[in-house]
This record gives C-alpha cells, sequence and structure tokens, in this order.
C-alpha cells in the first residue's frame, strides 16, 4: 500500500467515507449535498488531490442517476448548454494550472454565493412572468459558463447547475434526470484532463477503490428519499446545502 495511503488516519477515513456517501445521495436525491462532499475532501486532502479523488467517485454516483433518472432529462436545455459550458470548462482548466489551493476555494466560494443570490432573486418573480428569449439566453450562457469552470476547478458544478434548474423551476424528476445526463457526460470528459494536469493518480486510484462502496450506499438511500420528498422541501434543501458548501470554501 502507498505511503500516502497509510498514512491517512483513521478519522481521515471516515470522513471521507461519509463524504463519499454524500457524493452518491447528491447524485440521487439533494444535489445540493455535493458541496458538503467537497469540503469534506478539501479539509482532508489538500485540494488538487481531494479534486481528483473525489472526480472519480462523482463517476461512479453519475451512473447511478442514470439508472435512476435517464428518461426525465430535458434534452433541449442540454442541448444549448453544450457551447457555454464547454467555454467554461477551458477556463476552468487554465483556472487550475495557475492558481493555489486557497485562491481556487475563495473563488469558489464567491462565485457560488453570487450564483445562490442570483437566482434566488429571480425566484423572487412569479412563475408567470417568463423571462424573454434574449434574457434566457443570457441565463443559460452565465449559468453554463460559470457550471463549466467550477465544475473544472473544483468539481463544483453541481451547486451551480442546481442553481439554474431551480430558477428554470424544473420539477423533481426532471432537475434530477437532467442533472444526471448533464454531469456524466462533463465528468467523463474531466477524466483525461484531470490525468493530464495530474489530479488523478495510481494512488488516486487505490483512494477511490475504497471508497466506492460507501458512493453506492449513498446512491440508493438517496433513490428512496427522491421518491418521497416535496417538491418545496427539496427546493429548499438544495439551496440551504449550496450556501452551507460556499461559505465553508469562503472561510
Amino acid at each position: 500500500m502507498p505511503t500516502e495511503i497509510a498514512a491517512v488516519a483513521p478519522l481521515s477515513w471516515i470522513l471521507l467515507a461519509v463524504a463519499a456517501a454524500l457524493a452518491g445521495f447528491s447524485k440521487t436525491a439533494i444535489p445540493g449535498i455535493n458541496t458538503l462532499a467537497i469540503a469534506i475532501f478539501a479539509a482532508v486532502l489538500p485540494a488538487r488531490a481531494s479534486t481528483g479523488a473525489l472526480l472519480l467517485l462523482l463517476n461512479v454516483g453519475d451512473v447511478f442517476a442514470l439508472v435512476s433518472y435517464r428518461r426525465h432529462a430535458d434534452w433541449p436545455t442540454l442541448v444549448k448548454l453544450v457551447p457555454a459550458v464547454i467555454a467554461g470548462l477551458a477556463l476552468g482548466a487554465l483556472f487550475l494550472a495557475v492558481a493555489d489551493d486557497g485562491w481556487a476555494k475563495r473563488v469558489i466560494g464567491v462565485i457560488l454565493l453570487g450564483v445562490i443570490a442570483l437566482t434566488l432573486w429571480q425566484r423572487r418573480k412569479p412563475p408567470a412572468d417568463e423571462p424573454s428569449a434574449h434574457g434566457k439566453r443570457l441565463a443559460r450562457i452565465g449559468y453554463g459558463a460559470l457550471g463549466g469552470f467550477t465544475t473544472m476547478a473544483a468539481n463544483a458544478g453541481g451547486p451551480v447547475m442546481s442553481m439554474y434548474f431551480l430558477a428554470a423551476r424544473f420539477p423533481v424528476k426532471a432537475f434530477l434526470g437532467t442533472a444526471a445526463w448533464f454531469f456524466a457526460v462533463i465528468n467523463l470528459t474531466k477524466v483525461p484532463i484531470s490525468i493530464g494536469l495530474g489530479l488523478i493518480t495510481p494512488t488516486t486510484l487505490l483512494l477511490d477503490l475504497f471508497l466506492v462502496p460507501a458512493v453506492v450506499v449513498g446512491a440508493l438511500i438517496g433513490r428512496r428519499v427522491a421518491a418521497r420528498i416535496a417538491q418545496r422541501t427539496f427546493e429548499r434543501a438544495v439551496i440551504v446545502f449550496t450556501i452551507i458548501g460556499a461559505l465553508y470554501l469562503l472561510v
């Protein structure tokens, strides 16, 4: 066993297992909880190492999300997001190549809080008060670019896109189905980029091997919760956990 793995303390293993379970749960129930998984991984591991390790676990969670909600995706929305997300991924890769751990956390935290504030402001409008086609396009570009940037830089695209889907007032299953396809594709795209940046190594693979069962347990529990959760409770939970994660990154 590599010394890096052997050096992980028992308490740290427990925290990582809890975070892995939260990552799985976020994929099939409450996307905002993913920010807690990000915070725990960043607290236990160096930021760059935590980004690579968590990415592979999120890929496992994506499989369960697709199995559960693949038929509920809003494909027109997904297709229109592609150009902005690709641009955001490229910017995120450049940022990750030059930014240190502290800057990465603070920048992502500020972005998340800004996106939350914008989304809550938009949701104050009556549902019947639809934005113009130009307004929808600007929102798609803004959320998509920020989603791509934050998911590449810190696996934190989930909260950004959750705010976008909330602003679009998606029902629970449409929300989870659209997010499932979005992040399955994005996270697979990030794997070769992360390998090239040195974020994923043989040690990362070994670490994740021990944590995959926790992801599976979290995802299965999440499926049960999502089948019973009310729309308003779902939306409030997404917002609350996203705020908690953003504030942690700033501290």
